[in-house]
């Protein structure tokens, strides 16, 4: 079903069974199978390949999906599979922009607003928060997550979780503080970056173990937003996170 002022391109093919929002433009050399979701006035560049097959050897060839919210941008060259398992989606939330030869997995999602720069890399179940920043080239493992505004440098190697509010950089990685110019450019004000700062100090400084470091943090901050907010991701972490680089630093003996 193609919907009001949609355009699309020259030799673009688009398979029976797909949906595009209203006011969306589809330019030249794009695929979209019938299993692709697109919301209202998204930009589809050149060469966009959706809904392929995923790359997963337990996928059985059941009836799953690419969802693509309203208002996304995808530039040229970037590849979304669908996802494994019946009725499932890789996804992309709102107003989130894929820049040239981003490639996201299997199952993996994008949360609201986010920003991939060239060539990012998402493996299957990867998950991306809201108002997420990623350098170009940075590849992410699969079932990692990152926290909503959180930043990934360029070229970074994920294999572990990125908390939210966090800037984590290199490969290996390391959490290097606060991603402190985004959360300023999102109208975070000072006191709440320096109340964000001083919560991962407690969690990652002030305690022997990240079990003890979220049992301070309860105890000190009670129902303070972040601090719960924080608390939710770490403790529901499966694949470990990123810790603060300054604390790993001062346990090892190192310079702060």
């Amino acid at each position: 079903m193609i919907g009001d002022d949609v355009k699309i391109g020259p030799y673009t093919v688009i398979d029976d069974g797909a949906v595009i929002g209203d006011g969306t433009v589809i330019e030249a050399f794009a695929r979209l199978t019938s299993y692709v979701k697109i919301g209202r006035g998204c930009h589809i560049y050149d060469g966009v390949i959706l809904g392929q097959p995923p790359q997963d050897h337990d996928f059985g060839g059941e009836t799953s999906y690419v969802a693509i919210d309203d208002d996304v941008v995808l530039r040229e060259g970037v590849t979304i599979h669908r996802a494994t398992g019946d009725g499932l989606a890789t996804g992309v939330g709102r107003g989130s922009i894929l820049m040239e030869g981003c490639h996201l997995g299997h199952n993996a999602r994008v949360g609201k607003y986010c920003t991939l720069t060239n060539k990012v890399g998402l493996s299957g179940h990867a998950q991306l928060g809201d108002y997420v920043v990623v350098g170009g080239l940075a590849g992410f493992h699969q079932f990692v997550r990152v926290g909503s505004y959180a930043m990934v440098g360029g070229m970074a190697k994920i294999v572990m979780d990125v908390p939210p509010y966090s800037l984590v950089d290199g490969n290996p990685a390391s959490m290097y503080g606060l991603n402190a110019v985004g959360l300023k450019r999102r109208g975070f004000s000072q006191t709440q970056r320096s109340r964000i700062k001083a919560i991962y100090k407690t969690l990652f400084e002030s305690a022997a173990n990240l079990e003890d470091g979220l049992a301070l943090i309860e105890e000190r901050y009670g129902s303070d937003g972040f601090a719960k907010e924080i608390a939710a991701f770490v403790g529901n972490s499966r694949r470990g996170v990123y810790h603060w680089r300054q604390s790993v630093s001062r346990r090892r003996g190192g310079k702060k």
